[in-house]
């Protein structure tokens, strides 16, 4: 049976013929695999940009590829169950484009369009309804996986548990994810967003611990603006709306939440409100954004950034991260942040400890009494001449009991690396899925390999 959306997105067909396609697709993706001659490193090829920060002196540029380009359809969406199963490299724009007409929607949509669902499984993905569910990973079902001897595997939280949990966050070094049905949830036509302002944070707190607890709210995040001024952004499904904002390009959704109360959005809008940027957006002005700002947003930008990496900074490049705090010790943190870094907005989305992530050691977890973290984002924060910001957060992360995303600049040492994430459980399904390393292992691929240290001409 096709079916096609009515907002204009991807055909979905949940024929028999399509699972006979995947299969086709799979059998030969496994067959290059087994017949391959080099010796590696190898890695993907996708049809959207990379959603990692991009490097100048990246050496995985120069990988072989795998190409999973075609990997690009969506299976089938079960109205009644409420799933969706799907090939990895399908865009939350096309999922969402597609479900949303059934009145449904990922619990998790990342907020650039162009973002992949299984580069939101390998990047850890999350959004303004993690207060409630974690990351994507946590509202996925089960996955099929392609190991690098071509080998193909099917994991979910009952069958093979421990492929299941580590794929997430493991930045493609542990397979191919070649399948994956996840959870969707029901949904409004429009979402209305109410601004809560609070001049200390622990007022800011105050405001998402109340949210955390009550059921009421179904989106929540926030924008940092200074030590004095916090914006709680709380979202609600509506049925109607007395007007709508979609913050397309002549004006932004981030600029709009200073200076709004409420505001309304339909539920796609909502979903993609930072598609062109989360703090800052460019160009600034009304003449520059009417003349070119429908041109720049997400995807451009990667793209742009990815074929003319030789206009990448080659030293001291601008800050952009996700960092990963206790609830119980932001304070600490952001007294520190206030204090040594001072660039503002920041933006804030509380995450639900949904469970203790196998990837993360033992002693990372045996301290943490905490339900909830936030994930504080920093973007575009130029670094001072002398200092390496990178590592001063990862070493302020350490005291803190935090944590980051591996998708920026990694300035880790192996030692310390493995300190954070579980060698123990990466190298027990790591021995399974790759034991020749064609994929590179995790610290060699985010910490080494990104900043071209793996290299010969390493700079």
């Amino acid at each position: 049976m096709l079916t096609e959306s009515v907002t204009g997105g991807p055909r979905v067909d949940t024929s028999s013929r399509a699972e006979a396609l995947h299969e086709a697709k799979v059998a030969a993706i496994a067959r290059q695999l087994r017949q391959r001659k080099g010796k590696g490193p190898a890695s993907f090829k996708k049809k959207s940009p990379p959603h990692s920060v991009p490097k100048r002196f990246d050496s995985r540029r120069r990988d072989e590829k795998v190409d999973l380009s075609d990997l690009d359809q969506i299976l089938d969406i079960d109205t009644v169950g409420m799933t969706c199963t799907a090939e990895p490299a399908v865009t939350f724009d096309e999922v969402v484009r597609a479900t949303l007409p059934h009145g449904l929607i990922p619990y998790i949509v990342p907020e650039h369009k162009t973002i992949t669902l299984g580069g939101a499984i390998a990047g850890c993905s999350i959004e303004s309804m993690s207060f409630r569910q974690g990351g994507f990973h946590d509202t996925c079902l089960e996955y099929e996986v392609i190991t690098a001897k071509g080998e193909v595997l099917r994991c979910s939280p009952r069958e093979d548990p421990l492929l299941f949990e580590m794929m997430h966050g493991s930045f493609g070094t542990l397979g191919i994810l070649s399948k994956l049905r996840f959870k969707l949830v029901r949904c409004a036509p429009f979402v209305r967003v109410t601004n809560e302002t609070h001049d200390s944070l622990e007022s800011f707190q105050q405001g998402i611990w109340h949210h955390f607890q009550d059921a009421g709210a179904d989106y929540l995040d926030g924008q940092i603006f200074g030590p004095t001024k916090h914006v709680l952004c709380v979202g609600h499904f509506v049925d109607r709306a007395p007007y709508v904002h979609k913050y397309d390009w002549l004006t932004a959704y981030c600029e709009s939440i200073p200076r709004r109360a409420e505001d309304y959005l339909p539920t796609y809008d909502y979903l993609f409100r930072y598609n062109r940027g989360v703090t800052h957006v460019k160009p600034k002005s009304l003449v520059a954004r009417a003349l070119f700002g429908k041109f720049i947003h997400s995807d451009s930008v990667l793209r742009t950034a990815n074929r003319f990496t030789q206009l990448l900074p080659k030293k001291d490049p601008p800050v952009i991260v996700d960092v990963f705090v206790p609830f119980s010790r932001a304070a600490e943190f952001m007294d520190w942040y206030h204090r040594e870094m001072a660039h503002y907005p920041v933006w804030c989305v509380p995450f639900k400890r949904t469970r203790d992530y196998e990837w993360l050691t033992p002693q990372w977890w045996s301290g943490m009494k905490d339900p909830l973290f936030l994930d504080l984002a920093v973007y575009g924060m130029p670094q001072p001449k002398g200092r390496n910001v990178y590592k001063e957060l990862e070493d302020e992360l350490q005291r803190v009991n935090g944590t980051k995303t591996l998708i920026s600049y990694n300035y880790y040492d192996e030692e310390t690396f493995w300190s954070l994430w579980n060698k123990d459980t990466y190298q027990a399904v790591k021995q399974r899925t790759d034991p020749d390393n064609l994929f590179r292992d995790l610290y060699t691929k985010t910490c080494k390999a990104a900043l071209g240290l793996d290299s010969p001409r390493a700079h």
